[in-house]
């Protein structure tokens, strides 16, 4: 339940936006038709079918407008998770079956757990899993990048902006030389679409995920390029439907959806990135104050506008502080890793200790946080601390 500011229902500061964003009222109100009053399935041929089809489309091109392609290089997933699989192992399975004798496949060491696995499990299909690693600020240096594509390279995967740090990549002179060695090139955009402007100019395949951007969640989509044409091998049978490539009924409440999100994120993101940059750097100042020798990660690098990572100064652990201070919620990293208990390997992959990684606070505000809201949680903060 999301009360009328969008915050958790109760007296609690939502800063876990990079977890996952509430449902805009827009969005909501988009797909309620679709789950009541016009429940048929895309695939049918009789009238309500054909409509929910249209939706379906109408939505494809809402995102695709949004993204700057064309719909017919989008294929629904059910979120970014998928996305990457089917991107990653899709185009080397693909590739391999074909003749393909390239077998190196290049990630980063900051990419979220799904892209790190899915690159991993290849090996056991005769491929060549290269993890690189990142600069203190998180960022990958274009010369580890250029010795690594030495060796015939048949895909390059790179997340945008980090899912713990906020850190944007450096694509715009990456890309130029995955091309250069002629490897494919997936960029992993979860964090990245919406909240700054990108481009897909020189991408490959590209993951994108509703519920990042105020959609819900359950519904994503994958970018395959049309010219030249990326084909992929499907990782499960079915009807195949969305061209073969993804079986399964579509989610027609859930694309609508995502298609309402996409067209408001980008409407919004201009004025959006100046108030998030702005909440984000009085979050930071209120969190120095209390902490005058806290650590921001990935300080001198790009990050997304409404992120802070910080290393607090010789003290409690992440989760203690979240004990300390129920009235925010925040994290201590990727939520995907969070059940597990084990300190951050994208702070470690940075260069922090795990004692430090295990004090590191992830922050991030949204569309719905106010500036009451930022003073508030840094009160609290104030007050459970003051408390130990």
């Amino acid at each position: 339940m999301v009360d009328t500011v969008g915050n958790p229902a109760g007296d609690v500061i939502y800063l876990d936006y990079l977890a996952t964003t509430p449902c805009d009222p827009a969005v909501v109100e988009a797909m309620l038709p679709w789950f009541t009053h016009y429940p048929a399935n895309a695939g049918s041929l009789h009238l309500p079918g054909r409509k929910a089809e249209e939706a379906v489309e109408q939505a494809r091109a809402e995102l695709a407008d949004a993204l700057g392609i064309s719909p017919q290089e989008l294929i629904w997933t059910s979120g970014a998770t998928e996305s990457n699989n089917l991107a990653i192992k899709g185009v080397a399975r693909f590739l391999k079956e074909q003749g393909d004798r390239r077998r190196r496949i290049i990630t980063v060491a900051t990419e979220h757990k799904c892209v790190l696995e899915s690159v991993l499990s290849l090996a056991d299909e005769g491929f060549e899993p290269v993890i690189l690693p990142v600069e203190s600020d998180g960022r990958l240096s274009l010369d580890c990048l250029e010795d690594a594509l030495k060796t015939p390279t048949l895909l390059v995967s790179i997340m945008a902006a980090n899912n713990e740090t906020g850190v944007v990549q450096d694509l715009a002179h990456l890309m130029p030389l995955v091309k250069q060695a002629g490897a494919l090139l997936h960029v992993d955009m979860a964090q990245m679409f919406g909240k700054l402007p990108c481009t897909l100019e020189g991408v490959d395949l590209a993951s994108v995920s509703a519920h990042k951007i105020y959609g819900p969640k359950g519904v994503g989509a994958l970018y395959v390029r049309r010219r030249p044409r990326v084909r992929l091998m499907p990782l499960f049978s079915g009807g195949g439907q969305e061209r073969g490539v993804r079986s399964g009924t579509l989610p027609v409440p859930l694309i609508v959806g995502m298609g309402m999100a996409a067209r408001l994120a980008v409407e919004q993101q201009p004025t959006e990135a100046t108030r998030l940059a702005g909440l984000r750097d009085r979050l930071w100042q209120g969190m120095r104050q209390l902490f005058p020798v806290v650590r921001l990660n990935g300080a001198s690098a790009l990050r997304l506008p409404g992120v802070l990572n910080i290393c607090l100064p010789t003290g409690p652990e992440a989760r203690q502080v979240l004990a300390t201070v129920p009235g925010v919620a925040f994290s201590s990293g990727s939520a995907c890793s969070a059940a597990s208990g084990a300190s951050s390997y994208v702070l470690k992959a940075m260069g922090l200790t795990d004692a430090e990684a295990r004090r590191s606070l992830r922050l991030s505000v949204g569309r719905f946080t106010s500036a009451g809201d930022v003073e508030c949680a840094v009160a609290r903060f104030g007050q459970g601390f003051a408390g130990r």
